[in-house]
């Protein structure tokens, strides 16, 4: 039985691209889960039923984007369902986990289930596959897979390769292969113009206050 009222959810990244895609995804969707705002690196304004929270490029302390999340639940959407993910974001309260590669009707499913008490771990059946026509991020124009996108993301901010990993959650072999795929799309053949090409091309987190979908670009 579906709830009576529309699930009411915010949508929290770093970058305004991230957030505006996925609220996109849920537009078919809008009479079962109500996005309420997108909040991008500031404090959600209204208290709602669940901030989906997209690990893309997370770099903020888990206590901060928890805090500054204003809701009754909080879901962590990520490509990595990864047992030491979980366990880290679970010590903090996060128990719900939902599949990157879920569609948008099996995600508005299980925010449905979520918001009705339900809890858990939520994968898809479809392969692994960072290439997935599931949202927006950064640097797609120009041919970067989220995965790609996400490690270009990190080196911007100057993290490096072993801290890339860590906050990915893959191996270092699977963040060298991404670098390297990513350098060819770019066209760059070093860290430093990776990070010249990645702040001239909306690569630095966004601070723009929570606001409803596409407020920001209004």
């Amino acid at each position: 039985m579906k709830p009576q009222t529309p699930v009411r959810i915010s949508i929290v990244n770093d970058y305004d691209v991230v957030v505006q895609g996925l609220a996109r995804m849920f537009e078919p969707f809008k009479d079962r889960i109500q996005v309420v705002e997108v909040s991008t690196n500031q404090p959600g304004r209204e208290r709602v039923d669940i901030a989906l929270i997209d690990s893309f490029a997370q770099t903020r302390d888990i206590n901060e984007v928890l805090a500054a999340a204003n809701a009754e639940r909080y879901v962590f959407y990520s490509w990595s369902l990864k047992p030491e993910l979980i366990e880290t974001w679970s010590r903090f309260g996060v128990i719900d986990f939902l599949d990157k590669r879920l569609t948008a009707e099996e995600l508005a499913d299980a925010l449905e289930r979520i918001a009705r008490g339900e809890s858990g771990v939520v994968s898809s059946d479809y392969p692994a596959s960072p290439d997935a026509d599931l949202g927006q991020w950064p640097g797609r124009e120009y041919g970067l897979s989220a995965r790609e996108s996400e490690v270009i993301a990190l080196i911007t901010q100057g993290f490096g390769n072993e801290e890339i990993a860590a906050r990915t959650f893959t191996s270092i072999n699977t963040v060298k292969t991404n670098i390297r795929t990513a350098y060819r799309k770019i066209g760059v053949d070093s860290r430093t113009r990776a990070v010249l090409w990645g702040v001239d091309h909306g690569f630095r987190p966004d601070a723009i206050k929570a606001a409803r979908p596409d407020a920001a670009s209004e």
